[in-house]
Formats: structure tokens, C-alpha cells, sequence
């Protein structure tokens, strides 16, 4: 794995937290100073638990097994989407969908009728529907893509999950520590890394500062 300069990273901006009152006390350790009221990530410790992300991450895609990118946030959105596509990972870009780990037989039966439909109007076989029936059919098409696209072709729950904004996201950190699947996860000041198997405190309302990070986690998953 290449070394991490945390220069770099200061020129994305990963080491911007949030106010001072939102600070979550489990990241007080990792805290440099503050200035003007806003905090400092120390990127001498992010940088730690990055590398313990990427190790972890290598061993997964030397494996073979499968991780699901969760970035709901606009400003994770377009990297989540790369880092998944690029990987050929599934991902969650929308919103969490309850159940996804915890109830995931349901999931499963929305993807394959994501499936089934998307193939049925490829072939044709709408054409024998009214008008009015296609215009249903496309909006119940159009909700299932856009929640459930990007786990087409997942058949069974992921080996981990690589989440951004774990307080966001925190339904899904849930579902994940139910389920046994070990979590990555990017958070802010403001976020708890109890219980994250691999936090990396970081700036996660930058778009640069995201996608600094997942472009390590990426290479280290392609190792």
C-alpha cells in the first residue's frame, strides 16, 4: 500500500471538523486544536486509521468478497457511486432502505422484480399492456431503480460495509452490528466511533475530502 501523506490530505480538506458544541467526546483524542470555534481533525491520527481501513479492505478484495458502498449525502453521492462502479461493488446512493442487512430475503425479492420488470420491457412484453398499465408499471420501474439498482445482482448480505457519515447513516451501522458484518465508516467531529470496527475521522461534507479517501480505500481494495 502507498504511504498516506497527510499533506495531501489537508489539501483535500479531510481535516475540517465541525463546530466545537458538536463534537462528539469518542473523537476528543483525535482532535489537533481549534480555531474559530471549528475543529481540527489531527491528520496524524486519521491517517492510522486509514491505513487499518485500506488492510483491511486489501484482504477483502484479494478474496474476492463483496463490501457495500452507503454515501446518501449529495456530497458522497457521485464518489460512492465511482469507487462501487469501479470496484464492481453494489452501493447505496438514495436512501437506506430498512432491512437491507436485517431482512435482506426481502430485499432480495424487490431486486428480482427490479430485475424481472427491467428484462420484460427489454424484451417487449409490455407492448400487450394499456397505456394507463405502462404508466404504472414505469413508476413502480422508476422507485425500484432508484432505490435497488445498485444492489442488482447481490445475492447474499455483504462481507462489510463502507459507510459515509456514520451518524447519518446510523440505521445502517445497526443493521450491520445485527448482522454481523463489519463496518468502515467515515465520520465527522460529530460522530461516535464506538462501536465502528474501522472509523476514520475525516471531514464527510466535502466532496474533494470523500473522494481523497475512497481513492485510497479503492486502490487498497484492488491490490
Amino acid at each position: 500500500m502507498k504511504t498516506i501523506d497527510p499533506k495531501d490530505l489537508m489539501e483535500a480538506g479531510v481535516h475540517y471538523g465541525y463546530s466545537r458544541t458538536r463534537r462528539h467526546p469518542t473523537n476528543s483524542p483525535l482532535i489537533y486544536g481549534t480555531k474559530d470555534g471549528i475543529d481540527i481533525i489531527n491528520l496524524e491520527k486519521t491517517v492510522p486509521q486509514i491505513e487499518a481501513a485500506a488492510t483491511f479492505l486489501s484482504g477483502l478484495g484479494a478474496s474476492g468478497k463483496t463490501v457495500f458502498f452507503v454515501g446518501v449525502k449529495p456530497e458522497s453521492r457521485n464518489a460512492t457511486r465511482d469507487i462501487a462502479d469501479a470496484l464492481h461493488q453494489p452501493y447505496v446512493t438514495e436512501r437506506w432502505i430498512g432491512g437491507i442487512l436485517t431482512n435482506f430475503p426481502e430485499i432480495k425479492r424487490r431486486i428480482q422484480k427490479l430485475e424481472d420488470m427491467t428484462a420484460k420491457r427489454a424484451s417487449g412484453e409490455w407492448d400487450k399492456f394499456t397505456k394507463k398499465e405502462q404508466l404504472l408499471m414505469t413508476r413502480e420501474l422508476d422507485r425500484l431503480n432508484k432505490y435497488f439498482s445498485g444492489l442488482v445482482g447481490v445475492t447474499k448480505l455483504p462481507d462489510a460495509i463502507l459507510v459515509i457519515d456514520s451518524k447519518k447513516e446510523h440505521i445502517a451501522i445497526a443493521e450491520a452490528r445485527k448482522s454481523n458484518v463489519p463496518v468502515i465508516a467515515i465520520g465527522n467531529t460529530d460522530c461516535s466511533i464506538r462501536g465502528i470496527d474501522y472509523p476514520i475521522t475525516a471531514n464527510d461534507s466535502s466532496a474533494s475530502s470523500i473522494a481523497a479517501i475512497l481513492a485510497i480505500l479503492k486502490d487498497a481494495f484492488q491490490q
